[in-house]
């Protein structure tokens, strides 16, 4: 066999492990040993393995993760998320859809120090949804609002996929993650705008009056540390005081110190934030080592060369190709989980996306904005699963009111796309 035929074949096999429920990351290890193997030999490719391991994980930048994950934990245990929704939804509430608006902001504030769609899934599932039903919203839509608001993590830095990407290609982590800054807001408004035309349009959605409480001045006491706590963590990033290790470092810390100063983390508190940090960081190490793994074997088969070779070809604009793969992203999402969908694909689609002129930076956040749907779509959608496990709103019927906000997402996308200095502006003028 070929190179290119034994690259083939391995992608065959690895989407065959995947739907057969194996861990993306397992299956990419699997795939990547087994192709090297029969790119060389067993001893030489078994040899490289054990040293390549060690290689990919004794790296200092990759104590990023961690960092970001706890100082997510952390706050979220502090209850942080819950005064700034409340805060929040006395600040808009006169709007009509106010708490639903609401649900939006605090998601995308929260995603600011977060980094988990997971996590702040099941965040604003146990907060908001239950005061949104209280205020007569409907149910299943109330849990929709907040699954999509709960995506904004992902590319809101600090973001664990976009740190993922930066370690896959890379590129500079700290860029990464600055230019998610200004498309991840954007999507937040955009959302926000499609919920607003939902309850436009379908008054039924909720209250027929504004659901406007007052203003609780004491919640702002709880909730300055988040904008605070994102100067001196991103904004140090951004500023070059801080690596982005070193950027994360802080924030967990300061984060930390702030959920003790308000004597809401017991020792229980602490050892859950510590150890969900450590059960992510695992999960993300996993997915790490699979994608260079398999990363490596793809180089080998030749397959990214073929490919943009093949496209460079094509007598079709390269923005074309991006928008392709939006929508291979899209497609994808429904059946794989989004980091998996990021370790397979980068490792085909970054090199063409490099050899088409494009920048780095400004591929790994759309490719970020691509994997938001994903989070969403049926039959995986695993923030859509969480919510519902969390509100226990069936999935159908949490799927059911998405369609308007998928199509936000993906405009979002577009528009990133379209016009690159949405993405490329913060990082152009960073140190």
């Amino acid at each position: 066999m070929t190179t290119l035929e034994i690259g083939i074949i391995g992608l065959i096999f690895l989407l065959f492990l995947v739907i057969n429920k194996v861990s993306v990351g397992i299956a990419m290890v699997v795939v990547g040993i087994l192709g090297n193997i029969l790119l060389s030999s067993i001893g030489p490719a078994l040899t490289k393995l054990g040293s390549d391991i060690f290689l990919m994980t004794n790296d200092y930048i990759l104590t990023v993760i961690p960092m970001f994950v706890l100082m997510g934990y952390f706050l979220s245990e502090a209850g942080i998320a819950e005064d700034l929704y409340d805060a929040i939804h006395g600040v808009v509430g006169n709007m009509r859809g106010g708490l639903a608006i609401a649900t939006l902001f605090a998601a995308g504030i929260f995603g600011a120090v977060c980094g988990s769609a997971t996590a702040a899934a099941s965040t604003f599932g146990s907060i908001a949804v239950p005061s949104m039903k209280k205020h007569n919203y409907d149910f299943a839509f109330a849990g929709s609002v907040a699954s999509a608001g709960s995506v904004l993590s992902v590319i809101i830095p600090p973001s664990t996929g976009l740190v993922l990407y930066g370690v896959l290609t890379e590129e500079s982590i700290g860029q990464v993650l600055i230019g998610g800054f200004l498309p991840g807001i954007m999507t937040m408004i955009l959302l926000i705008i499609a919920t607003y035309l939902m309850l436009i349009t379908n008054p039924n959605l909720g209250p027929k009056k504004s659901d406007k409480q007052p203003i609780v001045f004491e919640k702002f006491k709880y909730i300055w540390p988040i904008p605070l706590i994102f100067l001196v963590s991103i904004g140090g990033i951004y500023a070059g005081v801080f690596t982005p290790t070193e950027g994360g470092a802080v924030g967990a810390f300061a984060a930390f110190i702030f959920s003790l100063i308000t004597r809401r983390l017991t020792w229980k508190k602490f050892w859950n934030s510590v150890s969900h940090s450590a059960r992510i960081t695992a999960m993300v190490f996993m997915f790490i080592i699979g994608g260079k793994i398999f990363g490596q074997f793809i180089t080998r088969t030749m397959i990214p060369q073929q490919l943009a070779n093949y496209i460079m070809g094509l007598d079709i604009a390269p923005i074309t190709v991006i928008l392709i793969f939006l929508l291979i992203y899209t497609i994808m999402g429904c059946f794989i989980d989004s980091i998996g969908i990021l370790v397979i694909m980068t490792p085909i689609t970054y090199p063409i996306a490099i050899s088409l002129g494009y920048n780095g930076v400004w591929f790994g956040v759309v490719t970020g904005m691509f994997l938001l749907t994903g989070l969403l779509t049926p039959p995986v959608g695993v923030v859509s699963l969480v919510m519902a496990s969390v509100t226990k709103i069936p999935t159908s019927q949490i799927f059911k009111y998405q369609i308007p906000l998928w199509i936000a997402i993906i405009l979002a996308s577009i528009l990133a796309v379209i016009f690159p200095q949405i993405v490329l502006f913060l990082p152009n003028m960073m140190y």
